[in-house]
């Protein structure tokens, strides 16, 4: 990955910084000069960057953990939101205490670092860089509220651009599925995205962040790669037909009898099969 120059000395805060993207992304600023530091519930280093420890899921938390960082950075200018997490979750059970940690991680986190951080990101006209996933664009089943977080986190950023564009550039990153732990408690329940979803690598991911946060004027989606901008404008202008694709999808991993292990599954398999019996 080539550094860009439009990095060198620039104060950078990510969070989720000790996870798959935060490790990566952390090494690649610092390989370009920036000075970054991060911010992740587990205090330490990521790829030689100092990291702050904070629960985004605690409000009183975030503030004094981002003004620890920002007096450690002597300013701020790039907020890259990246802490996620991930499980299984059917849109037709009821929400549990995993949805609830999705959407206080996802959305919410993310929108208390960010309030946080644009007393400081204003002044120096900085950007912020949003990690979402393709699936607020393209949702697919028995992943409910990772879907529904990634969604309103690009609300939150569509909102954010307008009260502070003028000021603060604001950018959304679309990864798709990337080898990650954040993954781990969806196998376990039997829902593994695989055939579904198409892995593609770590770095793909954090050269998007970097050209988002390095392009001269902040772009306001980014694909992270050329597939991910044919989902993307399928889901945007064709969403029907998209719709139709991950139907057929889901429905050949019935078929071959993938997710008869997978209890949050069953009345999903038991629907489609009543269909075609």
């Amino acid at each position: 990955m080539t550094a860009s120059p439009r990095l060198a000395g620039r104060r950078v805060l990510v969070t989720g910084a000790r996870g798959t993207f935060g490790r990566e992304l952390c090494a690649a600023l610092r390989a370009a000069d920036a000075r970054v530091v991060g911010l992740d519930r587990h205090p330490g280093t990521a790829a030689g960057a100092p990291v702050v420890g904070a629960d985004l899921t605690d409000p009183a938390a975030v503030g004094p953990a981002i003004r620890a960082a920002v007096d450690r950075l002597g300013g701020l200018d790039l907020l890259v939101n990246n802490a996620g997490v991930g499980g299984p979750a059917p849109a037709e059970l009821p929400p549990d205490e995993v949805v609830r940690q999705q959407l206080e991680v996802n959305l919410l986190g993310a929108w208390r670092v960010t309030a946080a951080a644009l007393p400081d990101l204003v002044p120096a006209r900085g950007r912020v860089v949003f990690v979402a996933s393709r699936m607020a664009l393209l949702p697919l089943p028995l992943a409910a509220a990772y879907g529904v977080s990634k969604r309103a986190l690009v609300a939150y950023a569509d909102a954010l651009r307008h009260e502070v564009g003028s000021h603060v550039g604001v950018s959304v990153v679309y990864p798709s599925m990337v080898a990650s732990p954040i993954h781990d408690s969806t196998a376990d329940a039997g829902l593994s995205l695989q055939g579904v979803s198409r892995l593609e690598p770590v770095a793909g991911v954090v050269a998007a962040i970097l050209r988002a946060a390095t392009a001269r004027r902040a772009p306001r989606d980014v694909a992270t790669t050329r597939r991910g901008r044919l989902e993307m404008a399928l889901a945007r202008h064709a969403p029907a037909l998209a719709d139709r694709l991950v139907r057929r999808t889901v429905a050949a991993r019935i078929a071959a009898g993938d997710l008869d292990a997978a209890p949050l599954a069953a009345g999903m398999v038991r629907r489609h099969r009543d269909m075609i019996g």
